[in-house]
């Protein structure tokens, strides 16, 4: 973090829908446009450098999704639509009518769900490698499951860098450290019941009818998600920026700052 940046501490709210069935712990910060978060599998906290950057322009909201730590009721959800109606109702709790959404991978998923089934539910969408689309020939990396090294390799564009070894030497790897190993295995088990076997969930049958405008920002060295999809997006989004940047999938957390930069400009 550059020397002088004030570390934000973010506001956190736990938001309950459906008569308490379904809970969500909401982090919040900054002033300005409303802008929401969704995280991926492997973001330990939903708040990170790239989100504080963020919040130097926008208010920036970023829930857990349910079944991940601090929020609840994953079992409820039926599947992907179910999860997309849970975030609606969330997101009028939150009084936000059509914000910035923005998502990273599964994230990016279901921001990218909300959008084709809520067309007006964006002021505009910003999706980082997201998941959800299939292409036999570039089959996605199967991040749930894979051991830390080959993990580290994958997300990673350079797995020495100081942001690769700081997320290898968290708590959820270390395998004497209980409650954080069953912390990461509840994160990846809420978000596969959403994405398992395959991400294809049908998304690709709905990806023509998101209007609000889209920039899709991807690693140039993203090994997750291949850049084959990175075009696929683009052509079944009316209008969508493609950007890349350099980087692998874990962009946002190897390069917050270019990466916040680029969020903001499109978002304006």
């Amino acid at each position: 973090m550059a020397v002088g940046r004030r570390v934000m501490t973010p506001r956190e709210d736990s938001i309950a829908i459906r008569d308490g069935a379904v809970t969500f712990r909401v982090q919040s910060a900054g002033a300005g446009a409303p802008l929401v978060y969704f995280h991926s599998f492997h973001e330990r906290d939903p708040w990170s450098p790239f989100l504080e950057r963020l919040a130097e322009r926008f208010t920036v909201l970023a829930p857990t999704h349910p079944g991940a730590p601090g929020s609840g009721g994953v079992e409820t959800l039926d599947d992907v639509h179910d999860l997309v109606l849970a975030y609606d109702e969330l997101l009028d709790a939150l009084g936000l009518s059509s914000p910035h959404l923005v998502g990273h991978f599964f994230g990016g998923m279901v921001a990218a769900e909300i959008v084709a089934v809520f067309r007006r539910r964006a002021a505009k969408l910003a999706l980082l490698s997201p998941l959800g689309l299939w292409i036999d020939s570039a089959p996605n990396a199967d991040l749930l499951i894979l051991p830390i090294e080959e993990l580290l390799a994958t997300l990673w564009r350079d797995p020495e860098s100081e942001a690769a070894r700081a997320w290898a030497a968290s708590p959820d790897v270390d395998p004497d450290n209980v409650p954080a190993l069953a912390q990461s295995l509840q994160r990846r088990a809420a978000m596969a019941k959403f994405v398992w076997p395959i991400p294809d969930k049908g998304l690709v049958k709905r990806l023509h009818r998101i209007t609000a405008p889209t920039l899709l920002l991807w690693g140039d060295h993203d090994r997750a998600n291949p850049l084959a999809y990175a075009e696929e997006w683009q052509k079944r989004i009316r209008g969508a920026e493609l950007k890349l940047l350099p980087g692998g999938h874990m962009l946002l957390h190897e390069s917050p700052q270019t990466t916040a930069d680029a969020v903001a400009r499109f978002l304006g």
